[in-house]
């Protein structure tokens, strides 16, 4: 059996801390939550590895650089209510929840809803996470607005049901822009008067599926 707290230390230091994470509370966060928890037996070995991972219904789990970049491009603080969209395995959504006060996470494929909800449950994040099933394009009304939205997928342009449920004072979404092949990790800060955007870096993410994004 590998030494899972070892792999993720080592992560942590080469991986993240290695390339540019200075958020110590992130960084904490990807060394506390169990990744290999959140990875198909097929697969596990490779939970720690400086790449993406297959978890069915054609969907990976992202390479955990591109976790960490995210969420320090958030810049959690405690008490925000977070939107996920594209929730997979559940993994993201776990690293948030110790950033933040609560994560909805939302996942179009029924198989990984299931698959997200027993990960979290086991892992021990089950008040932390709420898992909803549904067109993540079309946000989630009922418990918005949303001080920070994190999306996992990538779109030709930020849905507009998103940019309306992120908070007017200083709201922050982070999600991939472009085409199949060529995208751009954004950032987008919403204020009462302005939408404000900029480059993170460089990407490669899944398509974002659903109504206000690419067909299924």
């Amino acid at each position: 059996m590998p030494a899972w707290e070892q792999l993720r230390h080592e992560m942590v230091e080469h991986q993240l801390r290695g390339r540019g994470i200075r958020d110590e509370k992130v960084l904490q966060a990807m060394d506390s939550v169990p990744r290999h928890e959140f990875i198909p037996d097929i697969g596990r070995r490779r939970a720690y590895a400086d790449e993406p991972q297959p978890i069915g219904a054609q969907q990976t789990i992202s390479q955990p650089y591109m976790v960490a970049v995210m969420a320090e491009s958030l810049a959690l603080s405690g008490t925000d209510r977070v939107l996920e969209v594209g929730g997979g395995s559940g993994y993201a959504a776990a690293v948030m929840a110790l950033l933040a006060h609560h994560v909805y996470a939302m996942e179009r494929e029924p198989a990984l809803v299931n698959l997200a909800r027993d990960n979290l449950a086991r892992a021990g994040f089950a008040e932390r996470v709420t898992v909803i099933a549904g067109d993540g394009t079309l946000g989630c009304p009922q418990y918005s607005p949303f001080q920070t939205i994190s999306v996992a997928a990538a779109a030709p342009e930020v849905p507009p049901p998103l940019l309306e449920q992120l908070h007017s004072e200083g709201g922050r979404m982070v999600m991939p822009v472009g085409s199949g092949h060529d995208q751009e990790l954004r950032l987008i800060r919403k204020f009462a008067d302005r939408v404000e955007q900029r480059t993170v870096t460089a990407c490669r993410f899944v398509p974002l599926r659903g109504e206000r994004a690419w067909p299924k």
